[in-house]
């Protein structure tokens, strides 16, 4: 059958003499022989070169200038070979946020394939998230203790750089008075000028009211028009308890009623703020101190020299700069 052998002919790269082989595929194979005798030239120099070739030949142009390219080996022919790449580790300092994946833009197709496909579960309970109704969100705010305050609003803007001028005018020709902009509530018109550069946050407060039994109505159609006008996904906040609730027709577990947002490829990437972990900030690691190595003995003063510290500033201990700053 095709492509179930790697077939190589006339390879002549550095001391291989015309060889021709046909070497089977997804098996482990083991090159070996006298010094001399091409290994190296048929494994790395010929076979891993033109597949690293070809696996960089199909990158773009700005991943192609991160990678070395090895030129095209001495060969006549060769087919069935899959594209390839060596990872190469090393102890250089470089970018954490770099890595084989982000180079090779590997990881875009992930986070896209996790983003669209990938199907979302519950963290809790671990069951699939299912859509949510404009009428199980009321349901569930209804739940709320009796003459709690409730906010209903609608993003429109969801960590985006821009003025966004035009949306707050069409804020105000949709009939909503109040908008939350980056946590502050605005009253509407009122002059708000956003920093260009930087990721803002923006939502239509399209009603605030008390949860109590006659209010169902009145939430229901909050709900509905918070849902048309947030794209599916409406944020319930309690300004009492400092608590906000994000709906979405999309996804909401049903057994806990835990919702989540619209999973997004960003979500799943560390160097977003959105998918990076909020205690390492997406790094990796999380610098801290160890409180037993900081003060070895625990019942020594500071002026006794409690604290191990183990630097020197212009030449000074640092245990000694501590103890007079603390003094």
């Amino acid at each position: 059958m095709p492509n179930e052998f790697i077939v190589i002919r006339g390879a002549k790269e550095h001391n291989l003499k015309n060889v021709n082989l046909e070497l089977p595929r997804n098996q482990l194979i083991v090159v070996t022989g006298l010094s001399g005798s091409g290994k190296s030239s048929l494994a790395f120099d010929t076979i891993y070169a033109e597949g690293q070739r070809r696996f960089v030949e199909s990158l773009s142009s700005y991943a192609r200038q991160f990678l070395e390219q090895m030129q095209k080996p001495d060969i006549e022919f060769i087919s069935g070979l899959s594209p390839a790449i060596a990872i190469e580790q090393r102890t250089a300092g470089s970018n954490p946020r770099s890595t084989v994946a982000t180079q090779t833009e590997v990881y875009d197709y992930l986070r896209l394939l996790f983003a669209r496909v990938g199907v979302v579960h519950c963290y809790q309970c671990s069951q699939p998230i299912e859509r949510q109704t404009s009428q199980e969100i009321v349901e569930r705010l209804l739940k709320l203790p009796s003459g709690s305050q409730l906010q209903i609003l609608a993003p429109l803007v969801k960590g985006r750089k821009g003025e966004y001028r035009d949306i707050f005018s069409q804020i105000q020709k949709s009939g909503f008075t109040r908008c939350r902009v980056d946590g502050e509530i605005y009253e509407l018109p009122a002059e708000i000028k956003l920093a260009k550069y930087k990721i803002h946050h923006i939502e239509v407060v399209v009603d605030r009211l008390i949860i109590k039994p006659e209010v169902k109505n009145r939430l229901n159609d909050s709900i509905e028009t918070a849902l048309k006008t947030g794209q599916g996904v409406v944020i319930a906040v309690l300004p009492e308890q400092k608590k906000e609730m994000i709906f979405s027709e999309q996804y909401a577990c049903s057994k806990c009623g835990i919702s989540y947002a619209e999973i997004e490829p960003r979500v799943f990437s560390f160097n977003s703020p959105y998918g990076a972990c909020p205690e390492c900030n997406g790094l990796g690691n999380k610098p801290e101190f160890d409180v037993d190595l900081v003060v070895p003995d625990k019942n020594k003063s500071i002026n006794e020299g409690a604290i191990e510290a183990c630097f020197t500033i212009a030449g000074f201990c640092g245990s000694c700069l501590i103890r007079w700053v603390l003094a």
